[in-house]
């Protein structure tokens, strides 16, 4: 097949009719289908630059993908160009600036076996396959967070190619307003990214895995645990940091969790978890480990992808128990179709809110944690079902709560730049426009002045692509959920 309007392309390229195609425009969440008219898998940032340059040339939008991620899609779409950095997984080590520089597709789990071996810790997320700089670009919330704030507040210095295609970095020396907007607000606004430069935390031996399951409890005992979870924020150490689930799924009926990571050993963990501990109906774990050993545990359940629909809140207060009973309600009945349906807590405060709130682009310092209310299911058909559900119920928790965590993208915001930055939204745009100024970097829900239309002035592409002649047939799945949320590992 005639390939000739490919010209200036470099890296491997993936077109709608290639073999792996249908596997290769997946994202995690399988529920945001997309149909990109390139898939770019760049191994350089010259392959990056030569993507950006193509682009522009041909009038085809682009979107940027590392770990694919992005829980409402928006690291691909329809008639794109993606490129893709996940074969660009460099990393280097310097341990006498304390640093470590990864390039832009390692993930969670590489980057943690890389670190580990070396005696440290790192203050990234809980899944595996998630991109690192994605998840640091927007904040990066993690279980060592409270103790080593979020990911972005590790960053020493970001590479990344600007709509010109040229490589520029960002650091507190150099285009600092840039290094600023990048810290928080960088997941596909200002460029691509190539690599980032962490500065590293203290070596650790050992940790805490904390792990407690209640399953088959009743809505009462739900309601105990948040408001125990409320009471174990107000005094929580720093070196402790959790994430608390309450739920309702097909295997555990209704239930509840708790996982976090502990700087310490197990016999402090325990004297600080007696208020969950007592909840009747406590299954726990708590086991000193080392740092790998516990990421991994926790990164062990989740599967290959998940079909979902979500949104996030912050939490800045503490809820009266009227409000913890309405929260609890949300959750009594599952959309049709759905596994699982559930609210999680993740804890911020400690090192998070020790970062002034206007020193990056984060905005929520202050918040207490972060909320998400979440459907899964397994089979297309109930997405609808699932999403109706989500949004009937956020309109509660919008009354009780405010902003959303840009990492949790949720479709359905209303004015979403405010509801993801805050007051930081105006200076953000001003740097947008500095860095980017001819919106070449956009997707749904970024900082660009408007969403583009792809335009598609290619001459020579062939006619099979947006014809009768192009289908994808999507392939059989299995079952697939995250393992934790259901059964815990002890079980």
């Amino acid at each position: 097949m005639e390939t000739c309007f490919l010209w200036g392309l470099s890296g491997r390229v993936v077109l709608p009719w290639d073999p792996s195609y249908n596997k290769d425009r997946q994202g995690f969440n399988r529920a945001a289908q997309s149909y990109p008219f390139i898939i770019n898998y760049c191994q350089t940032p010259r392959d990056v630059s030569n993507a950006i340059l193509w682009a522009r040339r041909n009038g085809v939008e682009i979107r940027i993908r590392n770990g694919g991620h992005n829980y409402e899609g928006y690291s691909s779409g329809n008639g794109v160009l993606v490129i893709d950095v996940s074969d660009m997984t460099g990393i280097e080590m310097d341990e006498q600036a304390h640093t470590v520089r990864v390039q832009g597709g390692v993930t969670n789990k590489q980057l943690y076996e890389f670190v580990a071996a070396q005696g440290y810790p790192f203050p990234g997320g809980t899944c595996p396959t998630v991109g690192v700089c994605g998840y640091a670009l927007g904040g990066g919330w993690g279980l060592s967070c409270r103790a080593f704030g979020l990911g972005c507040d590790s960053i020493e210095e970001i590479e990344l190619v600007n709509y010109e295609g040229r490589v520029i970095r960002a650091s507190s020396r150099i285009n600092c307003d840039l290094f600023w907007a990048l810290r928080g607000a960088g997941g596909g606004n200002f460029g691509v990214v190539t690599s980032v430069t962490f500065r590293l935390p203290p070596p650790v031996q050992r940790v805490t895995l904390i792990e407690i399951d209640y399953r088959h409890v009743d809505a009462k005992t739900q309601e105990l645990f948040l408001w125990m979870w409320q009471q174990w924020l107000r005094q929580a150490d720093n070196r402790m940091t959790l994430l608390a689930r309450i739920y309702n799924s097909d295997a555990d009926g209704l239930a509840a969790l708790v996982r976090g990571i502990f700087y310490g050993e197990p016999e402090e963990a325990h004297a600080m978890l007696y208020g969950f501990l007592s909840i009747p109906g406590a299954v726990p774990s708590i086991e000193s480990m080392s740092f790998l050993q516990a990421v991994a545990r926790l990164g062990s359940a989740y599967p290959a992808y998940e079909r979902f629909r979500a949104a996030s809140r912050f939490v800045f207060r503490d809820f009266c128990p009227c409000e913890i009973r309405e929260i609890v309600s949300l959750i009594q009945e599952r959309p049709a179709g759905s596994v699982f349906a559930g609210i999680s807590l993740y804890a911020l405060g400690g090192q998070v809110a020790e970062t002034g709130r206007d020193e990056t682009a984060f905005f929520y310092r202050n918040a207490h944690y972060i909320l998400w209310l979440e459907s899964v299911f397994e089979e297309n058909r109930f997405a609808a079902a699932s999403s109706l559900w989500v949004s009937k119920r956020l309109g509660l928790l919008k009354s009780l709560t405010r902003g959303s965590y840009v990492n949790f993208p949720y479709a359905g915001l209303g004015d979403f730049k405010w509801e993801y930055f805050g007051a930081h939204e105006k200076r953000l745009e001003l740097i947008k426009r500095k860095y980017d100024p001819r919106d070449v970097f956009t997707f749904p829900q970024g900082l660009a002045r408007r969403e583009k239309k792809a335009p598609f002035r290619l001459t020579q592409v062939p006619t099979v692509f947006g014809g009768t002649e192009f289908t994808v047939q999507a392939a059989k799945e299995k079952k697939n959920h995250r393992g934790f949320r259901y059964v815990s590992p002890q079980a």
